[in-house]
């Protein structure tokens, strides 16, 4: 699977130890931060969002300390359904029911190996479609 990834200072050690991990069974492109001097989100958020939205990658990951600043970046593209997740549960119902295709992880809130739980469920989860294809339909604007 083709991953895209990206976060803020905040999130750096995150995105380096999962895209290190990932490595070994996807093809990742890391979209920055590159280390952990203060950064803005959204210089990470969007690109990733753009790569995903233009299916250049299957799914993204972002990572910044609450992880709603990259989520709201994230979901200002049409086509990205950026979710934050803090558990396993959460992870595989944004995939199954939402067709969530960006991961939003708030490394300030969850360690490190739930962290990457968390990631394992959501990229290892299908969407359902059915009746919830006919929801995420209309969510574009």
């Amino acid at each position: 699977m083709k991953l895209a990834i990206g976060s803020d200072h905040a999130g750096f050690e995150y995105k380096e130890k999962l895209k290190q991990q990932l490595s070994n069974q996807h093809e990742i492109k890391d979209f920055g931060t590159y280390n952990t001097e203060s950064a803005d989100y959204p210089d990470f958020a969007h690109p990733v969002s753009a790569a995903v939205e233009n299916n250049e990658f299957e799914l993204g990951i972002l990572v910044c300390g609450s992880a709603n600043g990259v989520a709201i970046t994230a979901n200002k593209h049409q086509g990205i359904r950026a979710a934050i997740c803090w558990n396993e549960e959460l992870a595989s119902l944004a995939r199954r029911h939402n067709n969530a295709n960006i991961l939003c992880l708030p490394a300030r809130f969850i360690d490190f190996g739930l962290a990457e739980k968390v990631v394992e469920k959501f990229i290892k989860t299908d969407f359902e479609g059915g009746r919830h294809a006919t929801r995420v339909n209309k969510i574009i604007c």
